[in-house]
């Protein structure tokens, strides 16, 4: 069977070449005699496959000396605790809300000290991204907490909020890599992989080291504190080593596609046809305000609940899949990471116009 388009908000699409080379490396990785799947992590063909990793993503975001690149597990998640515990020095913490995921992140932090929503658009269903330039930002605060970009809204920051000084804190699950990130602008930086670098089961936390401290909330568990994980470079207990080498595989094919300046072009283009063609048709409309859309994920809608299943259900039949939008927006979402070639959006927009030309 030929392979579909995969539109997943995550886990989802992954490159061609990446996973030529899982299958090829899948018996015997570079002449080891087995997979990376039965390496064990102390070993030293496995201690190349995660420095090399960690190298090549220091390389494509030029992450400086003073941030240390941490290989974790339990998803962006477990980073809504480990966060708070870890950051919280005064016990106070401001979120900004922009969707469900910061919506969790917040509530999270609540159990651990005083979280502020300072900003939220819930008002019109995260369909945009509050002004964030003179924020009611907490005197004591020890962060400020956001989602860069909003998996199920499709929304996106084009500007960082104004923290006044305080440290920024931001989940990029769904967005990193897409573009340049200046890392110096944030005290951390976590991302669930499984959405725009690889497999579901790594977390990657990018952490400003003077905020890697031994002296954090007693009661985190020993796993979650940074600075275990620090110290023992990311080996602590036993990592996701096989999902590690697959985002290291992405991370060179994110190199051999010329960085983050060229992904960004490509992205760019590709959600360019997409949005051009919403804002043209008479039967699809996008749902997030132009100045906040996001390069990743673009939901939409016909306004009819009917054309919507029915739209789905066809374009699942012509090997479109998984645009079925979230349930608390409805409609569709094409999510257009990285390694969805320009061609598979091309297809879907000309599949698009076909359906509104049958159906209008």
């Amino acid at each position: 069977m030929a392979r579909v388009f995969n539109f997943s908000a995550g886990p989802s699409v992954l490159p061609e070449v990446v996973l030529k080379q899982c299958a090829e490396d899948m018996m015997d990785y570079k002449g080891s005699g087995m997979s990376v799947m039965e390496m064990s992590h102390r070993s030293k063909v496995y201690d190349n496959i995660i420095k090399e990793a960690e190298q090549d993503l220091r390389d494509l975001l030029e992450i400086p000396d003073n941030y240390k690149v941490l290989f974790l597990q339990g998803g962006a998640s477990q980073q809504f605790a480990a966060v708070p515990l870890n950051l919280m020095k005064n016990g106070v913490a401001d979120y900004i809300i922009t969707g469900q995921w910061a919506k969790k992140a917040y509530e999270e932090a609540q159990k651990y000290g005083k979280a502020n929503a300072i900003a939220s658009s819930a008002d019109k269903t995260f369909s945009y991204i509050p002004d964030c330039s003179d924020l009611p930002i907490s005197e004591d605060a020890d962060y400020v907490h956001i989602c860069h970009n909003n998996t199920i809204y499709g929304t996106t920051f084009k500007e960082l909020p104004n923290t006044k000084g305080k440290i920024l804190v931001a989940d990029m699950s769904s967005d990193i890599l897409s573009q340049p990130v200046n890392v110096s602008d944030y005290g951390m930086i976590y991302f669930g992989v499984q959405k725009n670098v690889g497999p579901a089961g790594v977390v990657i936390a990018i952490i400003r080291e003077d905020l890697i401290r031994d002296d954090v909330n007693p009661a985190t568990p020993t796993m979650l504190k940074y600075k275990t994980q620090a110290d023992n470079d990311s080996l602590y207990n036993t990592p996701p080593c096989y999902g590690i080498y697959v985002c290291g595989l992405v991370f060179k094919w994110v190199k051999e596609m010329g960085g983050l300046a060229a992904m960004k072009v490509h992205n760019e283009k590709k959600a360019a046809i997409l949005y051009d063609f919403l804002d043209s048709s008479k039967m699809f409309k996008g749902t997030v305000e132009k100045k906040d859309r996001s390069l990743m994920n673009v939901p939409f809608v016909t306004g009819n609940d009917e054309l919507d299943a029915k739209f789905v259900k066809e374009a699942t039949a012509a090997g479109f899949v998984n645009l079925k939008g979230h349930r608390s927006v409805g409609g569709m979402r094409a999510s257009i990471y990285n390694a969805m070639p320009i061609e598979g959006v091309e297809k879907l927009v000309q599949f698009m116009k076909d359906f509104e030309a049958a159906n209008a």
